[in-house]
């Protein structure tokens, strides 16, 4: 992707209800899609194919040998994107893995800090991580062998390898699909047309007609997703923009994220005021909902309206939130913007009522659109660890008092509301002049 473009989601949906039968003819699609996935998962999900994973080309061509495809009867447009979905599926669940341990090592008091740097290595260099999981001799170039051979002279390696094929065997998890509506399309497999898109079946030369709510055509892979139960579909299309830029945006701010108030910057203003009614009602409704299902459950053979409400509502949720998102960004012009880690919500407790809002709290969604709106606009965002972060004064660094939130500092008497003094931290530790934890 060229560095002044940025990857985009946009959605498209249907216009008109997608009849039973053409609906079919894509759940069959999803269901071989959903097999195929399954059967890389199965063969090349252990350690036994872990030099095939990468970059993934043996993998092909031994399912294209295996005769699979015209075992399912999947186009081929279908099958090898099926193929490279889940061969991308077991990449990450390897990445996990191995983070996963990487964590247990460093909280491992009984080894050395060498055995944990040998550990590490291990795991970091694939060739040795796949040697040592299939009891096989490591062989590395002679740069990186030279460092191993440092590393494996001040451990006992076996030691260290019985212990990393014990976790492997204990947290890694082989993976399987239950989903049979969704499956990805090429270029190849579709053409949009007569105001909506026609997709490939598994029928030759025959294709559905989906009348789409836009006229607008792309050419790349996508997505589809299919609700049967509404008629519908939706399609996710990757789409590169162009990075924008505004000599106007110079400034540096630091922000706070909250429950009640989306953002409060370094300067006292505030964005998204009406954040915490919305998500009160909308985490309400879904309590109150939750509770009448599960008492008459035998009685509620279908949750349509339900499913139909919690999308308006949280669509509405959504919509005020970009709102906001894009009020910040004109207003404040920032050039780089400085926040602090959203904390997870606490699971337990005994106010059911607050852990059902604070569930519903849509932090990753803020977060994860303020990425994606700065990444467009050429804003930089740095994020800053700190422990004490908002019971600071952000003048003198004395840990001060709240109440009604209000901040006071019995030090030097300065005074404001807690966002504020939290968004000063958060700008001074991520430009250096505090202490980052």
């Amino acid at each position: 992707m060229p560095s002044d473009k940025i990857c985009k989601t946009v959605h498209q949906y249907n216009k008109a209800p997608v009849s039973e039968e053409d609906m079919q003819k894509l759940i069959d699609i999803a269901e071989d899609y959903r097999k195929v996935k399954n059967y890389v998962y199965v063969r090349y999900g252990g350690i036994g194919s872990l030099a095939k994973l990468y970059p993934g080309y043996t993998v092909q061509n031994e399912m294209t040998a295996s005769g699979y495809r015209e075992i399912v009867g999947l186009p081929a447009v279908y099958f090898y994107l099926a193929v490279f979905d889940a061969l991308a599926d077991i990449k990450s669940q390897w990445t996990r893995t191995k983070s996963k341990i990487v964590k247990l090592i460093g909280k491992n008091e009984r080894f050395t800090e060498a055995e944990k740097h040998y550990l590490r290595f291990i795991l970091k260099v694939s060739n040795a991580f796949e040697a040592v999981l299939n009891q096989k001799p490591i062989k590395l170039t002679a740069k990186i062998n030279r460092q191993y051979q440092e590393l494996a002279g001040q451990v006992n390696t076996e030691k260290m390898h019985r212990y990393l094929c014990r976790q492997i065997r204990r947290y890694h998890v082989k993976l399987n699909t239950d989903a049979v509506d969704v499956f990805s399309i090429t270029e190849r497999a579709y053409r949009y047309a007569d105001h909506g898109i026609y997709i490939s079946i598994k029928e030759k030369r025959k294709r559905v007609f989906i009348p789409l709510t836009d006229n607008n055509q792309y050419r790349s892979q996508l997505r589809i997703k299919l609700y049967p139960q509404e008629k519908r579909i939706e399609i996710k299309v990757p789409v590169y923009v162009a990075i924008r830029r505004y000599d106007d945006y110079l400034n540096q701010v630091g922000v706070a994220v909250g429950f009640y108030t989306m953002l409060t910057t370094d300067e006292g203003r505030c964005y998204g005021e009406e954040l915490g009614r919305y998500q009160i009602e909308y985490s309400d409704w879904i309590r109150t909902q939750t509770s009448i299902y599960r008492q008459n459950r035998d009685a509620n053979s279908g949750r349509k309206k339900y499913y139909a409400k919690k999308r308006r509502l949280e669509e509405h949720l959504h919509s005020y939130i970009n709102q906001e998102l894009n009020r910040f960004l004109i207003t404040e012009k920032p050039a780089a913007v400085y926040i602090v880690k959203l904390p997870k919500p606490r699971a337990g407790g005994y106010n059911k009522k607050i852990n059902y809002s604070v569930a519903q709290w849509q932090r990753g969604y803020i977060r994860r659109r303020l990425t994606q709106k700065c990444s467009e606009q050429s804003v930089e965002i740095v994020e800053v660890l700190g422990n004490n972060i908002s019971n600071e004064c952000s003048e003198c660094g004395t840990i001060g008092t709240k109440a009604g939130g209000q901040f006071v500092c019995p030090a030097c008497g300065y005074q404001s509301e807690e966002k504020t003094n939290t968004a000063r931290n958060v700008k001074k530790r991520g430009q250096g002049d505090g202490v980052i934890y």
